[in-house]
């Protein structure tokens, strides 16, 4: 038995959202504390680890753990459908192996879609020692990612103790965006060394342009030419992170 309830239909879609940047077939680990998800993109440049406990819900039930594979895409169909006051409740029938999708709200419509086999592959967490921790704010992190996307297709993140930096090179122009520690959009910067290291901008804008409806806090960490992991802070200990490889140069 598997259900879940959110009184306003948001929650749901902007995490549909959000995994469905990186994962189109996601497999969600129910547990009677909540809901898992932990995958890859099929390139394996990208990996999405994402928590939330059943304190988030309106309602939850889960009496026994289990795996449950989703088409996102079409989910995100059906919550794009419930307005803005609008309840949606997930449930999972035992003898159909369907989903259920009940959206609560002026009138009451009931949709039904299908599960797919559910992935076996376990994916570790990456094991990185982070030299740097940097906390933003998403808006100004998502405005630097667009300013580096006009001139190139990928940035090289640097840091020091004062200071975060995007630098973007394209054929004919650059571009350098500075944020300083304790600005309005870097609330807090930790480097135990300078750092840096060079990330796709298609990755990253996307990944930031998603999660952002989650959160209005992200947190960077990375260290010279190593995976960069961004946290997107959630309400009541929920976990919406990302973890990106870099790009590596040939000088």
């Amino acid at each position: 038995m598997f259900k879940l309830k959110v009184a306003d239909s948001k929650l749901l879609r902007d995490m549909a959202t959000a995994i469905s940047i990186l994962v189109d077939e996601a497999t969600f680990k129910i547990e009677p504390d909540g809901l898992k998800l932990r995958a890859m993109d099929p390139s394996r440049v990208a990996m999405i680890d994402f928590e939330w406990p059943k304190a988030l819900f309106q309602e939850y039930e889960c009496t026994a753990p289990s795996k449950m594979c989703i088409n996102i895409s079409e989910l995100l169909k059906l919550l794009k459908r419930a307005g803005k006051d609008e309840s949606v409740e997930l449930s999972l029938d035992d003898k159909s192996g369907r989903l259920q999708v009940k959206i609560m709200g002026k009138y009451i419509r009931d949709f039904t879609m299908p599960t797919l086999e559910a992935s076996e592959e376990e994916v570790p967490t990456p094991k990185i020692t982070f030299n740097v921790k940097a906390k933003t704010t998403t808006s100004g992190l998502s405005q630097a990612i667009e300013d580096a996307q006009l001139v190139s297709d990928h940035v090289k993140i640097e840091a020091n103790a004062e200071k975060l930096t995007l630098n973007a090179a394209g054929d004919l122009m650059g571009a350098t965006i500075t944020l300083m520690k304790g600005s309005d959009a870097l609330l807090d910067l930790e480097a135990k060394e300078p750092s840096k290291a060079t990330f796709s901008l298609s990755y990253l804008s996307e990944i930031i342009k998603a999660a952002s409806a989650t959160s209005d806090i992200a947190t960077l960490e990375f260290s010279t030419d190593m995976p960069v992991r961004i946290d997107f802070q959630q309400a009541k200990e929920g976990k919406l992170t990302f973890f990106l490889a870099p790009r590596i140069e040939t000088e």
